[in-house]
Order: C-alpha cells, then sequence, then structure tokens
C-alpha cells in the first residue's frame, strides 16, 4: 500500500515544538499548550523534506526540460530572459536544499542521545543530505558548503558562509557516501522509518540501493576528470553486489508519488492539467526528430499526437508560436496527465547505462558495455509500459547496441525523461544531445552558444553573503554562463 500525504498530515509534518522560555516559572507553566509536541517526531521531519523536494524540484517543466533538449515553450516564448538571480524559480529550488538539509540536521541532532534507536532513519536522512548536496552543486558548482548549516551560536554562528570548489565538494559527498553504505552493509537498524517515508514506505534495502545507486551517478560523473576515484568507486560497488547492492529494477525507482487529490497532486499534473498550462509546453523538434528517426517506441508514451495525427517537435525560442498549437506535440498522458504521477529522483534503468559506459572505460563491472545496454534499454522501456515485440525491434534497429559511448548516451537521454535535471547534467557532461541549442531568438542574441552551463545564484547571495558570492559571480558571463562544471570538459562552448 502506497503511504498518502494530506492536509492533515502535512500540518503535522510542518508543526514544530512550542518550547518557550520565560523569565519565571509560573509564567512558563501559563503559557505552555499541554496538548502541543515539545519535539517533532523524526518522521515527521523525513516527510517534510521529502515532499518538500519533490514540490520544489518536481515541478520544473521547461527550464530544466528545455535545457535538456525535451521541452519548449510554445505560447509564451522563452528567451532566456529569466536566468537572472532572484529568490524565485532556481532560487527557491537553492533555498529548499539549504531547507532541507538544515531540517535534517535537526533529525539527527533530536535522535542523537539514542543513535542505535533510530539507525535507520539516521541512514536515510544522511543519504538524502548528500543528494542535496549534489544536486546544490551540480546547479550552481561552487556552493558554500563546508561551512554551510553553521548559523546558530552553538554551529559557529557563520552567517556569511564561503564557497567550497566543487572538486573538493564531490570527493567528500562521495566519501560520506561510502561511509553510510559501509555502515549499511554492516547491519541495518530495528527502527521503522514510520509514515514519512514516502518514497520507500520503510523498505530499507531499497534505500540501500538508492544510496550505493547515487554513488555510481557521481562517480561516474567524474570520470572524465577524476579517472582514479570514479574507477575505484564504481569497481567496488560493481564487485561485491551483497556488500553495496544497487537499483536494478522498476519496482525500486527512486520515485516520489502523490495522493492525487486536491491539493496534492503531481506537480505537472498541477501545471498543465489543474492549472490549465498545459498548451503553454510543446516537445522539442530535436527531441521528437531524434525519437521518429530512430524509430523509438516510447515516442508514445513521453509525447502525443498532434491534431493532424502525427508527432511534430517545435523550434526552442521562436519568433512566435505555432498556429494552431495543437500543431505541436504536447507531452505525453503518462508524465503529463496524471493526479498521482511520480517525481523521479533516479530511474533504476541508469543503474545500466552507467555500467555500460564504466565497460566503455574498461571498469570491472561484471557484465559487458553490451549486456548492460540493454539491460538499461529493457528497464527503460518496461517503465513506459512498451510491449516486448517493440523492445526487441527497437534493439535490433535503429537502437541496436554498436560499440560507442554516444548509443548510451542518446538512448539515457531519451529514458532520463522527466528527470530533467539529470538529463541537462548528462547533456553538460556528454554533449549528448549534439542537437541542442539555446533560445533562437535570447536576450543575448550571439553572446552565448550554448544552453545554461549553470544555474544563477539567487538574489539573496548578492544582499547578504555579497562578499562570497562576488569571487563566484567574477567568473560568470551574464550569471550562467563562464566558467563550466568542473566535470563539464565540452569545447567550443561560450
Amino acid at each position: 500500500m502506497r503511504i498518502k500525504f494530506n492536509r492533515y498530515s502535512i500540518a503535522c509534518f510542518l508543526m514544530i515544538g512550542l518550547a518557550t522560555s520565560s523569565c519565571t516559572k509560573s509564567f512558563e507553566e501559563v503559557n505552555t499548550d499541554p496538548d502541543a509536541l515539545t519535539e517533532v517526531p523524526p518522521t515527521n521531519i523525513l516527510a517534510n523534506v521529502l515532499r518538500n523536494t519533490g514540490e520544489s524540484f518536481g515541478g520544473d517543466v521547461d527550464g530544466y526540460g528545455t535545457f535538456a533538449g525535451y521541452i519548449v515553450k510554445i505560447q509564451y516564448m522563452d528567451y532566456m530572459g529569466g536566468l537572472v538571480p532572484t529568490n524565485n524559480t532556481f532560487g527557491n529550488r537553492w533555498a529548499a536544499c539549504y531547507y532541507n538539509n538544515t531540517q535534517l540536521q535537526e533529525l539527527m541532532k533530536l535522535t542523537d542521545a539514542s543513535p542505535d534507536g533510530f539507525k535507520n532513519i539516521r541512514f536515510v536522512s544522511r543519504i538524502w543530505q548528500n543528494y542535496m548536496w549534489s544536486y546544490l552543486t551540480d546547479g550552481w558548482r561552487n556552493v558554500p558548503y563546508s561551512e554551510a548549516l553553521k548559523g546558530a551560536e552553538d554551529k559557529g554562528n557563520i552567517l556569511k558562509a564561503a564557497y567550497d570548489k566543487q572538486e573538493d565538494i564531490y570527493p567528500k559527498i562521495l566519501q560520506d557516501l561510502k561511509t553510510i553504505a559501509d555502515e549499511m552493509a554492516a547491519g541495518l537498524g530495528t527502527d521503522e522509518l514510520g509514515a514519512g517515508d514516502f518514497i520507500y514506505e520503510g523498505d530499507m534495502e531499497k534505500w540501500q540501493k538508492f544510496c550505493n545507486s547515487l554513488r555510481l551517478r557521481l562517480a561516474m560523473r567524474i570520470s572524465g576528470v577524476s579517472p582514479a576515484l570514479a574507477k575505484s568507486t564504481i569497481e567496488e560497488i560493481a564487485g561485491n553486489s551483497t556488500k553495496y547492492p544497487v537499483l536494478e529494477t522498476n519496482a525500486e525507482n527512486c520515485y516520489l508519488k502523490y495522493p492525487g487529490a486536491a491539493p496534492y497532486y503531481e506537480p505537472w499534473y498541477n501545471n498543465g492539467i489543474v492549472g490549465k498550462r498545459i498548451d503553454n509546453f510543446g516537445m522539442a523538434d530535436i527531441f521528437i526528430d531524434h525519437l521518429l528517426e530512430t524509430e523509438d517506441p516510447r515516442i508514445a508514451k513521453v509525447a502525443n499526437k498532434t491534431s493532424d495525427g502525427v508527432y511534430r517537435g517545435y523550434q526552442n525560442g521562436a519568433k512566435s508560436g505555432p498556429t494552431p498549437l495543437t500543431s505541436i506535440s504536447f507531452i505525453g498522458d503518462k508524465y503529463m496527465n496524471d493526479p498521482v504521477g511520480f517525481t523521479p529522483f533516479y530511474k533504476s534503468s541508469e543503474t545500466f547505462y552507467i555500467l555500460a559506459e564504466a565497460a566503455m572505460l574498461g571498469y570491472n563491472v561484471k557484465m559487458t558495455a553490451q549486456q548492460a545496454y540493454e539491460k538499461a534499454v529493457r528497464i527503460s522501456m518496461e517503465d513506459n509500459q512498451i510491449a516486448e515485440a517493440d523492445v526487441v525491434k527497437y534493439l535490433a534497429g535503429k537502437g541496436k547496441w554498436n560499440n560507442t559511448k554516444e548509443r548510451i548516451y542518446w538512448d539515457m537521454w531519451v529514458a532520463l525523461f522527466k528527470n530533467n535535471f539529470e538529463a541537462w547534467t548528462l547533456y553538460r557532461r556528454t554533449g549528448i544531445p549534439s542537437t541542442n541549442y539555446p533560445s533562437l531568438n535570447s536576450i543575448y542574441g550571439k553572446a552565448h552558444n550554448d544552453q545554461p552551463f549553470r544555474l544563477p545564484y539567487p538574489n539573496n547571495e548578492y544582499l547578504y553573503n555579497a562578499e562570497n558570492v562576488n569571487i563566484e559571480a567574477a567568473k560568470l558571463k551574464d550569471f550562467v554562463w563562464g566558467e563550466q562544471m568542473w566535470w563539464d570538459k565540452r569545447t567550443g562552448k561560450f
């Protein structure tokens, strides 16, 4: 049975303890509500963090979706005018990452006195903290890390945190995840995660697999800049599946699902169907063209046919929208028109695309690149409810293994649809899709020939942490170009 959250549980999850201080004991007694919680249950904090992550990052349709080459605006055209410091949109996601990690830090503090009694929920909290750190650094590159979350007096009273380099953050995240993985391998706890685990409903073995899968993702990401760490991490995991299990089936996908009733709809459904903005989002020309060219059966799931019965994409940043709007394919019903839906944090197919690339790099992963690639494709096809006959046809036809990393990247790009942030990251690391391009009528003219390299730092950083953020801003051009990610070694992009 899937756990559901509603307005009552959310209100409870957001409740904070009332620990009032006063000058006299009698004043404290008079002003203390005997029915109020003095401490928030750890499961409630976990619930709040997972919900906030899904709602903060799962609502993106065009932003990362456009950066990745999937989705374009077809009614209110996208000319890249919103890529500036703000506390909305991307600024909200920056704030959400730090908020979530502050909440998880509080969870750890609440359970410090009995770590063995809260062993499992502490594992999950630490894993999710590292997921948040990875999201931050992959979105903004250099970010406050070592001095972050230390604003409280007992933490150091650091209100203006310095920025850490991405190349310093990555090894620390990977080391922390390895420590967690080793501790989980030594023995899981006996505590139940409670109703707050909206993703795996208390299944700690799946959380253990997510931990190691996240290690795979991050290790492969730095394979071009830190090959020794990437190789040792991936071979360690692939070489001992008992100690380091990974996500391998769609039943294990790290997906957050929603109640499917007002006001807790899946974000894309809430935006497109409830908000009646479905006709502002069209499929990108490069995505539809690729799916048609490769005869990929997943096209029927990621896109809907046009009013004249075909699949057709549209240019990113065209001067005006199509007439009629329905002459362009909208986002497929599986991904847009489902009130329960899902926000994907990790698709199990990703595991095998990573292992396929690792095999191509000469890593010992206990399977060939072809075996891993074909397994990845099958898992993705199954996740999209594609018939077996169509899968066989694809793997024997345009999707056939050809012993190149490009074949892995192109198929992985298709498979990652809706996990748009990861698809944008794949593009920045590999250059696939090679057909990707920025808005044709960008407000920056010809100053930039690529999608954004990063996200703009929020305006609050410029207001309250100016000295530190300005060091980073000096490396940027128009806020989102300039210095590329540490792991982005593409050339000729500006």
